[in-house]
């Protein structure tokens, strides 16, 4: 596994290299220059709808045992960094955030189905974004193959999603435990508890549609901030495109991206596929690899604090469990270090002799000498 990856991300920074310079690196800079504090404003939309997410994970809690609205919040942004600059296959984080919300006083069995059944709502509001991307790239272009392309993508996703699904709803113990186990280090696996109480909450949550209708919800309404990205920053760089063009460019680019989960950061994926769909709204190469590095320094500014809170969260947890450890050692030592009471033989003292005071011996020797 770590081989492919490495050759995938190989694969990726030579495409990535070879994009920039046919495009030209001057012409690129420039564009990326222009794009001026529409940068920043990109980089704001992105850690406002990562928080968004974290919100949308929050909601899907029941009443009783749900962690504060800021963990959440906070653990989506260790996820975030985690699966964004990291090469753990874009799930390595939400495994993490998982075992780390246990801390926050939600048990391992409902950290572990929260963390699937959020995966869930994202997968299916991903794809209903996309469709909703389709639906208006033929309305504005018509047919073409790029259209012909996503619809094909759609086909196997759709499966691959009801799979999903159903082995959370169904008798699907082994397989899911198979997944943790290839995904996941033995650590993770210990803290979301064993595969009957995973399921047992899995059921709880999914037995709850109107919290699973809210995550729903709320993921859709992050994407179309995710959407302001590309609406903005084309408009600073001086190619203004309407709502419906940038939801068009923004659901086809994140569907491209998700098709690449196997290359660290969609590496490559990612230029090329906004280069094919700006440049069906007359958007030159250029333009579209510069906002491919807007988006990427997006990445690095949100992501960057992610993974410092999660160094943070370990360095506590380390030394929680150095404290614990500790306790438990001092009980199991405790009574083999207490002090001991020395025998007579043993003190400075001479034995006393019961019922004589030193008072009566003292007088003995005076009478003696």
């Amino acid at each position: 596994m770590k081989r492919l990856t490495t050759l995938a991300l190989i694969v990726g920074l030579c495409t990535v290299v070879g994009l920039f310079l046919s495009s030209g690196l001057e012409d690129v800079a420039a564009a990326v220059m222009g794009a001026g504090w529409g940068a920043l404003i990109v980089v704001v939309a992105r850690a406002v709808a990562v928080a968004w997410a974290g919100f949308g994970w929050f909601v899907i809690f029941p009443a009783t045992g749900r962690p504060s609205l800021p963990a959440c919040i906070n653990l989506r942004f260790i996820r975030e960094g985690i699966n964004t600059l990291l090469p753990v296959a874009t799930v390595g984080g939400d495994f993490v955030g998982a075992r780390l919300l246990t801390r926050h006083g939600v048990g391992g069995g409902l950290a572990g189905a929260s963390m699937f059944v959020d995966l869930m709502t994202q997968a299916l509001t991903q794809l209903l974004f996309t469709v909703a991307g389709l639906g208006l790239l033929l309305w504005l272009s018509g047919d073409g193959p790029i259209v012909r392309a996503v619809a094909g993508g759609l086909a196997v996703a759709v499966p691959a999603l009801a799979a999903f699904y159903l082995i959370q709803r169904r008798a699907g113990h082994r397989v899911v435990q198979g997944f943790i186990n290839r995904f996941a280090s033995g650590r993770e696996w210990r803290a979301l508890g064993a595969v009957d109480v995973l399921y047992d909450n899995l059921r709880r949550l999914y037995g709850a549609p109107l919290r699973v209708g809210s995550g729903i919800g709320v993921h859709l309404v992050g994407w179309l901030i995710g959407t302001l990205e590309v609406y903005v920053c084309l408009h600073f760089m001086g190619y203004p495109v309407s709502f419906a063009e940038a939801v068009v460019i923004e659901s086809l680019a994140q569907a491209v991206r998700g098709a690449a989960f196997a290359v660290p950061g969609a590496l490559g994926a990612q230029e090329g596929g906004l280069i094919a769909l700006c440049a069906l709204f007359g958007i030159p190469a250029e333009v579209a690899l510069a906002l491919s590095l807007v988006k990427r320094l997006a990445d690095v500014l949100v992501g960057v604090p992610g993974l410092f809170l999660w160094h943070r969260a370990e360095r506590a947890e380390a030394g929680d469990s150095e404290e614990r450890r500790g306790r438990i050692l001092g009980r199991r030592l405790g009574p083999v270090l207490q002090p001991a009471t020395l025998g007579p033989l043993y003190s400075y003292a001479p034995p006393r002799m019961p019922g004589v005071r030193p008072a009566d011996s003292e007088g003995d020797l005076k009478k003696c000498a």
